[in-house]
């Protein structure tokens, strides 16, 4: 606690001496709009639309939220990172942004932005439809084995979360999920449900209702530990199979905002996921709430650079900036 008053008050102070905003109750004083890269109705549309309700609440302005969609969520990032540097423009950013990199010529890098608030991890997990007849991961594995092939698994785009969770099973287990992209989480769900693949490695908040209908069965989870929406669901550890993947969700902004804005909106985000009605509304709607500053924001995704690397080149994902 004393720590961050501390950078709230050299915030101030650099304001007033570097003149570069003026006083700091000058700022904000119009809308602040998070640049959401996904699609509406995803995990990141949900994640950024229950953020700018409650920081609205506390900003004293009005913070929206622009869907930018497009390149595997590249699009949005681009958007966000090329802003006016004023601190009205926020993005928003998952674990595909990581993958971007190795992949996509025009994708930003995480030097070119500034990091600004974590979210929250978002587990990865494996789903199959009702009537495939599979209740667990070594069923769902036999038959990969033994008919390689025969099972379509919906994912989102190549270097997606949910398409690198396919890749860490293959990889880890010499199987082959017969991957199917989709532009994003509702298009991979929609096409579970109608039947078109019989798997999807999609995040458990997105399925946990039909889950709960009986209409998909979630065979694992991702994680070490197991989700609250479906503590039914036995991790994949727990079945024996040693793997830990999924996505994660943290707010950045353009490079180039004046540092006292950047200070006033990390303490800004900082509290209204921190804020108990805040964690109340995330947890009932699925989501894992672990706020970090934007020191441990960048640690943590050049931790997970580190990690996610050797998978994306080993499944054919690196064709740039290769390490």
């Amino acid at each position: 606690m004393m720590s961050m008053i501390r950078r709230v008050l050299l915030g101030m102070v650099f304001l007033l001496l570097a003149g570069g905003v003026g006083l700091a109750n000058e700022y904000p004083d119009d809308t602040i709009t998070i640049i959401c890269n996904w699609q509406v109705g995803g995990g990141s549309d949900t994640v950024s639309r229950l953020i700018a309700k409650f920081a609205s609440e506390k900003a004293g302005v009005a913070v929206i939220v622009k869907n930018v969609t497009g390149a595997g969520g590249a699009a949005g990032v681009r958007f966000a990172s090329e802003a006016k540097a004023d601190g009205y423009t926020v993005g928003i950013m998952g674990s595909s942004f990581v993958a971007r990199n190795y992949s996509n010529p025009s994708a930003i890098e995480l030097n070119d932005i500034d990091p600004l608030v974590f979210f929250g991890p978002d587990p990865g997990a494996l789903s199959v439809r009702a009537d495939t007849g599979i209740k667990n991961l070594n069923q769902y594995f036999e038959k990969l084995k033994s008919d390689p092939g025969s099972l379509k698994n919906g994912t989102d785009p190549p270097g997606g979360s949910s398409a690198i969770v396919a890749s860490f099973i293959e990889n880890s287990l010499n199987v082959n999920m017969s991957q199917v992209p989709y532009s994003g989480y509702p298009a991979a769900k929609a096409a579970l449900l109608s039947g078109e693949v019989q798997s999807a490695t999609l995040p458990v908040p997105i399925v946990s209702e039909e889950h709960k209908s009986g209409a998909v069965r979630i065979l694992g989870v991702t994680s070490n530990q197991r989700h609250f929406k479906a503590p039914d669901v036995p991790t994949f550890s727990e079945q024996g199979y040693d793997l830990i993947a999924g996505d994660w969700r943290a707010l950045f902004l353009p490079k180039g905002v004046p540092y006292g804005r950047r200070m006033l909106l990390e303490d800004l985000f900082l509290k209204t996921m921190r804020d108990p009605d805040f964690q109340q509304a995330a947890t009932k709607a699925g989501y894992i709430v672990t706020p970090m500053d934007s020191v441990d924001t960048k640690i943590r995704i050049m931790k997970h650079d580190t990690d996610v690397y050797p998978i994306l080149l080993k499944a054919g994902l690196v064709t740039q900036r290769k390490k």
